[in-house]
């Protein structure tokens, strides 16, 4: 296991040089920053219909958009683990409609890779620019970020901290994967948390939070939530947090922000035979 944290403004890390680590679906939370940078700039509308669908921006970034997911079907994790190459897009959403039925919007919230796919297309084809290129442009580059980057071959995955998982396609995460280090994470959400990339009314709606009810047997959330790009609530030690949980094949991460009682953010990530629950790690150093 490793961590990394800030605590005015000093950074602390357990490692000596920071390892490159598939930060999983905290990529939400980099990918929302950049749609909001674009809204922003007035590229994009938060709240207009995207075109030709039922559905909202903000609803895709809030899973509120009454999109199935693929992390429920039963071949993709046989396919994954048999390290096999990513199904297309056409045949990962014939699959998923096949096994799935899709809620109405705005009706009920359901956890949706899909529909951080389909962010990632408005990003893509409204900017006529690859993800990537996208992400360094707006976010990484703008934060800081010097080692950070989008996985998009197994090569790229080289030098990444992968756990006991071999041969993985990172284009098995379809809303796209982010790699880099854990103080790179830190840095990442300790920025957007303190205003340095967002004007304060798009922060504030990255965290406007739909509460998604009571505790969570087994996680340290005693009222979870959800905003644009964020997890967010109470936690079992008092804590109010923002930020995102990760996991894939052969490892976790976690990368929260907290207020009280300073401003701390922390970001932990272990490997599956590390038996390490990474959300109660951040959870308790961001206590300390």
């Amino acid at each position: 296991m490793s961590y990394a944290l800030i605590q005015n403004d000093g950074l602390i890390s357990d490692e000596i040089t920071p390892a490159i680590v598939p930060w999983w679906s905290f990529t939400k939370t980099i990918i929302a920053a950049a749609v909001l940078v674009l809204v922003r700039d007035k590229i994009l509308s938060l709240d207009e219909t995207c075109p030709g669908k039922p559905y909202t921006l903000r609803q895709l970034l809030q899973h509120e958009a009454g999109l199935s997911d693929y992390g429920n079907l039963k071949d993709y994790h046989v396919s994954v683990e048999a390290g096999m190459s990513p199904w297309s897009v056409e045949e990962m959403q014939s699959r998923v409609n096949a096994s799935n039925s899709a809620a109405a919007p705005r009706r009920n919230w359901a956890y949706s890779n899909i529909g951080y796919l389909h962010v990632r297309q408005l990003i893509e084809h409204g900017l006529d620019e690859s993800l990537d290129s996208a992400l360094n442009r707006l976010v990484f580059r703008p934060l800081g970020l010097h080692r950070t980057r989008v996985a998009n071959l197994p090569s790229d995955l080289s030098d990444v901290v992968m756990g006991n998982i071999r041969n993985y396609h990172p284009g098995w995460v379809y809303h796209g994967l982010v790699v880099g280090p854990l103080t790179e994470a830190v840095v990442a959400l300790r920025e957007l948390m303190t205003g340095s990339l967002l004007p304060d009314h798009l922060l504030a709606e990255m965290l406007k939070i739909r509460t998604l009810g009571g505790p969570i047997a087994g996680r340290p959330w005693t009222s979870p939530g959800y905003g644009l790009g964020v997890m967010a609530g109470g936690t079992d030690n008092k804590l109010s947090v923002v930020g995102h949980t990760g996991g894939g094949p052969g490892s976790a991460i976690a990368v929260y922000h907290t207020k009280e009682p300073v401003p701390t953010t922390c970001a932990a990530f272990a490997t599956s035979d590390e038996g390490v629950d990474v959300e109660r790690i951040v959870v308790s150093k961001l206590a300390l």
